[in-house]
């Protein structure tokens, strides 16, 4: 599956039917952010703590990040694990809990009205989660197949269930101070625990077996894995002791360090894996995600460079914060997505559509499924629309805002044309 030199012959894939909505979702959740960048463009100059900037902070993560990610975590589980998802049925639940709850939560951030509606959506999104969770669980107990991948994938989305019921005690903390501070003190926590326990772990968890599949790579090192699982944990349950039991700013200088050194060894994982490959040629796709695997160490970078500045000065550097969330969401996250969204959903199509007609005729292969000359200039506007947004966050520039979110709006339209394209292809072979 996917080109992997595992033998998959005798593993039951998911059916298409379970997969491709959360892509679909995941990508209109996509344009539906970059339009609202552009119209609430002006709230990038202001304070982060902004109840657009939250909405859309929120769509990104939960609507295009994590919905992708549940569409191909039922696909590749199967293929990691060499066995079968354990529940189609629990599939659909998470798919619809999720595709209810994001809007709700969204809504209610984008209003700040953290009444039912929020708090409804924040119950719904945290059990879409739980269903998730407990499909994989299940399916990894049912199945022979342990190994490090395995472990990435189960820890992230345990930190993910961790982030979501956190995040809705965040929810609730606005009408019902329960907390011993404000809503806006626990964020950092909150948000970390998201992007770095649910995100990261689970990038590098399939990427570490995906990479090497699409090049074609005989490459592996499972206790190179093994150490970057275990700094980022560490890091991770030493970032919530800090928060609670630790005053000095300077220790989190160790935890970031972790952190540095597991993404530092990934790159150098994927090096290995591509000096190793058999295929030379390496296509588009793969391009962009090796690409967001370098792009790992900007966040970081600005994140050292935050707390540098929190050290010595009084004053709160919300550009320097607001740029480093708009790279992790719009930069990395979605650079990763832009590549490997059209290395496997144009396979789940293809099984669907040509594996019964293969011996019938000539089948096109997977990446016939879509439009490259389309996937080349979007992947040309996100490069420049990201690049100008990021320079307008930072410069507080209007006009450079503006555009580098209308180039995002154009990214946004043709990875939707693409994914349509792609979702709605029509068998090339008669019956």
């Amino acid at each position: 599956m996917f080109g992997s030199p595992v033998n998959t012959a005798n593993i039951k894939t998911t059916s298409y039917k379970v997969v491709i909505p959360f892509y679909l979702y995941s990508a209109l959740s996509f344009l539906l952010s970059t339009i609202l960048i552009f119209f609430s463009s002006d709230a990038f100059t202001l304070h982060y703590f902004h109840p657009h900037i939250f909405s859309i902070t929120h769509i990104m993560a939960l609507g295009w990040g994590t919905m992708v990610i549940f569409g191909a975590g039922h696909q590749l589980i199967p293929v990691l694990i060499e066995g079968k998802l354990y529940s189609d049925k629990l599939a659909y639940a998470t798919f619809i809990l999720a595709a209810v709850g994001i809007p709700m939560l969204a809504h209610g951030f984008f209003l700040f009205d953290m009444g039912d509606i929020a708090k409804w959506g924040g119950r719904l999104v945290l059990l879409a989660i739980l269903a998730f969770l407990i499909n994989v669980a299940k399916s990894v107990l049912d199945s022979k197949g342990r190994n490090v991948h395995i472990a990435f994938v189960l820890s992230s989305i345990s930190w993910l269930f961790v982030t979501a019921f956190f995040g809705l005690m965040l929810v609730y903390n606005f009408t019902v101070h329960f907390l011993s501070d404000t809503t806006l003190h626990y964020l950092p926590l909150h948000a970390h625990a998201g992007v770095i326990g649910w995100f990261l772990l689970l990038v590098i968890g399939m990427a570490s077996r995906l990479i090497p599949m699409f090049l074609i790579s005989k490459y592996t090192n499972t206790r190179l894995l093994w150490i970057i699982f275990y700094l980022i944990n560490t890091a991770l349950i030493g970032y919530i002791i800090k928060f609670y039991f630790i005053e000095s700013r300077w220790y989190i200088y160790l935890l970031i360090s972790f952190v540095l050194i597991a993404i530092i060894l990934f790159i150098y994982y994927c090096y290995q894996a591509y000096k190793h490959r058999l295929r030379k040629a390496v296509d588009e796709q793969v391009k962009i995600s090796i690409l967001s695997v370098i792009m790992m160490l900007i966040p970081i970078i600005i994140l050292t460079i935050i707390i540098s500045i929190l050290i010595s000065v009084s004053v709160e550097q919300k550009d320097l914060i607001l740029t480093y969330g708009f790279i992790i969401f719009f930069g990395w996250i979605t650079a990763i997505i832009l590549g490997m969204a059209f290395k496997t959903l144009p396979f789940i199509v293809w099984n669907k559509v040509y594996h019964k007609r293969s011996s019938k005729g000539k089948a096109p292969s997977p990446k016939d499924l879509f439009n490259h000359t389309i996937f080349n200039i979007m992947s040309v506007a996100y490069l420049l629309g990201f690049i100008l947004f990021t320079l307008g966050i930072i410069l507080l520039n209007q006009i450079l805002l503006n555009i580098g979110s209308l180039l995002l709006i154009l990214t946004a339209i043709l990875y939707n044309w693409n994914i349509i394209k792609v979702i709605f292809h029509k068998p090339m072979i008669n019956e």
